[in-house]
């Protein structure tokens, strides 16, 4: 009998280990750029050109589900635009970047009330997602409507990334050159040209987009005022994607304690920067371990605002119990929080028995968990605290107006 059961033990674990190494050999495909392949080339045909009238008949393009799902029922506007930033010389050509933004209504506003600028957040997609998917999925359109703030979706192409991945990796990314230099002209542009309050932008992501809005808020402190992280990898310790798959596994070793202190001692000036985590137990993409040494990280980069919940008497630590059946469901959670004064200025929620997908989400879009709790509203909620000083708001306007 014991022979049997030792048997049946070591072919599940075989199994096990056989779904582990194919997540993992995927995972570390979608961190790979893809190559274009080679093949025969083919003979020119002459192109038959098509009567005018037979052009003109076309059928203009349908929206995808996501696309029609991430506002559908609402009020407010939701459009696709381009955003461009000129070539700067010849070593650096012309850049252009795909994005979606929701505008809500003017609902829930008193009649005779002065039309205040709205917030911005600034939502950033994982691998193998879009802009609209990441919009349908985690309901963020629907919770902007509620509350009154514009929603902006960059989406990275897939002419850039086969698999849409943000290079979160990169040096030159780390450094804010890249997408980042690009997604920061962009929000500026659309602050300016849509009249949004300058001083309350909020900048998230999941997975490679969390990664990617850290590196935004970081870099462009003048223009975020606090940044919402799901899923995200540890800060600053990778250069290539082996090394990314590495960190995403495993963390980084002793070194990421390092890259904050070496972050925060190159900014002198630095105003601290709001912070709030989410990140799923059960997650085998980016395990746990990242979230926890990201917490430490911005415990380092936060540490002259932090008054409450210092590292030597630890964070405030609130245990929220499962809810099982009715209209809405969640996991059990734990949200460690350091206060500034009596403002949370980082907050990490360990969420039980959930994957590598958005809290909260719609299940019927990938990387999406219906059961809470509500990562979307927790972003939001925790946003709501923090907004930057008239003094860098006053350059975020002239670094818009300087924008194309």
């Amino acid at each position: 009998m014991s022979k049997s059961l030792s048997s049946l033990w070591l072919k599940s674990m075989r199994r096990v280990g056989k779904v582990q190494q194919a997540e993992g050999l995927r995972l570390l495909k979608s961190l790979m750029p893809k190559a274009a392949t080679a093949g025969t080339p083919r003979k020119p045909r002459l192109k038959r050109v098509k009567p005018v009238a037979a052009q003109s008949t076309r059928k203009p393009r349908q929206p995808t589900a996501a696309q029609a799902r991430a506002a559908a029922g609402l009020p407010g506007t939701w459009r696709k635009a381009w955003f461009s930033l000129p070539a700067d010389g010849p070593l650096l050509p012309a850049r252009r970047m795909m994005y979606w933004l929701y505008l809500p209504t003017s609902a829930g506003r008193a009649p005779d009330a002065p039309a205040a600028p709205r917030p911005l957040v600034v939502m950033l997609h994982g691998c193998r997602q879009t802009a609209a998917d990441f919009a349908a999925g985690t309901r963020m359109n629907e919770l902007a409507e509620r509350k009154g703030f514009a929603v902006l979706y960059p989406q990275q192409s897939a002419a850039a990334d086969a698999h849409r991945c943000w290079h979160w990796y990169r040096r030159a990314t780390q450094q804010g050159e890249g997408d980042v230099e690009l997604i920061a002209a962009m929000v500026a542009q659309v602050q300016n040209k849509h009249g949004l309050d300058a001083s309350r932008t909020y900048v998230a992501g999941l997975s490679a987009g969390a990664a990617l809005a850290a590196i935004v808020a970081l870099r462009h402190p003048q223009l975020i005022a606090a940044v919402g992280m799901h899923s995200a990898p540890v800060f600053g310790t990778t250069h290539s994607p082996f090394s990314a798959y590495r960190a995403m596994q495993h963390g980084s070793g002793s070194s990421y304690g390092e890259a904050a202190r070496s972050f925060a001692s190159a900014q002198t000036d630095f105003p601290g920067m709001p912070a709030i985590l989410i990140h799923g137990n059960h997650d085998s993409v980016v395990r746990r371990v990242n979230a926890d040494q990201l917490a430490e990280q911005f415990e380092i980069i936060n540490g002259s605002a932090i008054t409450q919940g210092s590292s030597s008497e630890g964070p405030v630590v609130r245990r929220h119990p499962e809810r099982r059946g009715g209209r809405r469901p969640r996991h059990a959670y734990q949200a460690a929080t350091w206060y500034a004064s009596r403002k949370p200025q980082l907050v990490k929620c360990d969420v039980d028995m959930l994957g590598h997908a958005w809290s909260g989400g719609d299940a019927s879009f990938e990387f999406n968990e219906p059961a809470g709790p509500d990562a979307s509203l927790l972003m939001w909620t925790f946003f709501s605290y923090h907004r930057r000083a008239a003094k860098i708001e006053d350059e975020t306007k002239d670094e818009a107006a300087g924008s194309p």
